[in-house]
């Protein structure tokens, strides 16, 4: 097999594409120019591969194991489809070098993905994906493989140990923030994706009931009933609010295909209300910070990104916390961790988030964590049915405290010339709202990374522009404050015409 012609990109988040033949192609050819580029970077040790359920995922990840073990990389194989922050807690479980996940998050059915991780379990950096793809353009000999079954034979790939999926799910539990039985009733759809055997095995472990959605239950990287397997997409929530409300629970998880993210929606006296990743997230970091009993004595940190809701400035205030505000992606956040864990303050590390729906409360993972954060759902929703009240009561009532907060996320056809535009030119007002301050991340502001981003603070709130690190497109973040919903889609209709999420 020869490396040439390899048209995908390699990125911080490894490659990502659909399914076909072809170099600009997820396909077995890829995979493997892939591989002997990580191979290389590398330099020898460990790898662990891990896999999704979706269409190709393990025959890229033998492939994977393959290559790597014929470059003298010992190999831990995922006999079966885990989640991806099982894939983070097993690279320093075992004390490996880097990890390889096959996965295309929540994408189509026609995607498929390949992610990298370094030795701390977290997403690799910048430098090292730019390493990685020196390594597969300079290579012009053929890649490096091995027979499947004979590196089965030969130990060269061996398969991860169930123990080391009950270690990881031990982890998460340590985390509970409760010591009672959580006392609720729980739709949850994997949405045929990587989270069943995992979420299923901690709402067992925490005692909260739970009913699963027959038709989203099983591995299909079809996902025939969601063609978008994305929990923040009210149409992949369907089947599941049907069945929440048909069986009377409490609330509906639903967890993407490989399980690092999860959407929750509630029943809210007989009513459905799907909240956002920024509400989840405010209401777990109130919850964690209130009943989670912590050891060390200095302030515990809580990290968000740039484009994640400011709200969590004022829950933090509230309970002392120290709040770090990164760059979007949640390796920022792992970065942190680790951090803290150089520090020696390790215990500090409370909660970290993204609007995305990606959550994680404790420091056995570098990466979002979907059934830690299915857990932590049902513990604070328990929490609030001790006191006669749903999740929904709980946010409004974080919102009567601390001001009520909406944000929205906007794509526009654009390049990259609209924000260094905006660069050039700072706006002095927006939509009759005076500019307060334009922070430019290209400088690398606050000891983070230069970005090419731009946040524009207004009175009642910040607008983070960047262009979209895959597509001809900007993204335009709009975080805005108000008395009440009316006031705040008045903002919204000016700046924009009208917000596309909740």
């Amino acid at each position: 097999m020869t490396l040439t012609d390899f048209d995908l990109v390699f990125g911080t988040g490894g490659l990502r594409g659909i399914l076909g033949e072809g170099a600009g192609r997820m396909n077995l050819h890829t995979v493997s120019r892939a591989t002997q580029g990580v191979a290389e970077w590398a330099g020898g040790g460990s790898a662990v591969v891990a896999y999704d359920t979706r269409l190709m995922s393990r025959e890229f990840a033998e492939q994977t194991a393959c290559v790597l073990a014929a470059n003298g990389i010992q190999v831990w194989l995922f006999p079966r489809p885990v989640p991806t922050p099982a894939l983070s807690f097993s690279v320093r479980h075992l004390n490996a070098g880097c990890g390889v996940c096959i996965t295309a998050s929540h994408n189509p059915a026609s995607y498929n993905g390949y992610k990298v991780y370094g030795r701390d379990g977290g997403q690799i950096t910048l430098t090292d994906a730019e390493t990685i793809s020196g390594h597969i353009s300079r290579f012009s000999g053929s890649v490096k493989t091995v027979d499947f079954e004979r590196a089965i034979a030969e130990k060269t790939v061996r398969y991860v140990p169930d123990s080391v999926l009950s270690e990881y799910l031990s982890e998460v539990e340590k985390l509970r923030i409760t010591d009672t039985p959580c006392d609720i009733k729980v739709a949850y759809t994997p949405l045929n994706g990587a989270g069943r055997e995992c979420v299923e095995a901690i709402l067992r472990r925490i005692g909260a009931a739970f009913v699963t959605v027959a038709e989203q239950a099983e591995p299909d990287g079809n996902f025939p009933t969601c063609p978008k397997p994305n929990p923040e997409e009210d149409s992949a929530l369907e089947l599941g609010s049907k069945l929440c409300l048909a069986e009377n629970c409490d609330l509906l998880l639903a967890t993407d295909p490989d399980c690092d993210r999860v959407g929750v929606s509630v029943n809210h006296h007989g009513t459905m209300r799907r909240l956002t990743g920024n509400e989840v997230g405010v209401l777990l970091l109130d919850a964690v910070a209130r009943l989670q009993k912590r050891r060390s004595g200095k302030p515990p940190v809580a990290v968000k990104t740039i484009v994640t809701t400011p709200m969590a400035e004022a829950v933090c205030a509230e309970y002392g916390a120290e709040l770090r505000n990164v760059l979007t992606g949640f390796k920022y956040i792992g970065e942190q961790i680790g951090l803290l864990e150089q520090a020696g303050e390790e215990e500090r590390f409370l909660f970290g988030f993204e609007e995305s729906c990606g959550y994680l409360s404790g420091t056995h993972a570098r990466d979002k964590d979907g059934v830690n954060a299915a857990m932590l759902v049902c513990e604070a929703a328990a929490d609030c049915k001790r006191r006669g009240l749903t999740l929904v009561d709980a946010i409004e009532a974080l919102y009567d405290r601390y001001g009520r907060w909406t944000t929205s996320l906007r794509s526009v056809e654009a390049d990259g010339e609209l924000v260094s535009g905006l660069r050039r030119c700072p706006p002095r007002s927006i939509a009759g709202h005076p500019v307060l301050r334009v922070t430019d991340y290209l400088s690398g502001i606050g000891g983070l990374p230069p970005a090419d981003v731009l946040a524009i603070e207004l009175e009642n709130g910040t607008i983070v522009v960047r262009p979209s690190g895959t597509e001809p497109k900007v993204k335009i973040y709009y975080m805005l404050r108000g008395t009440d919903d009316a006031e705040i889609d008045a903002d919204f209709q000016r700046l924009y015409l009208g917000r596309n999420t909740p």
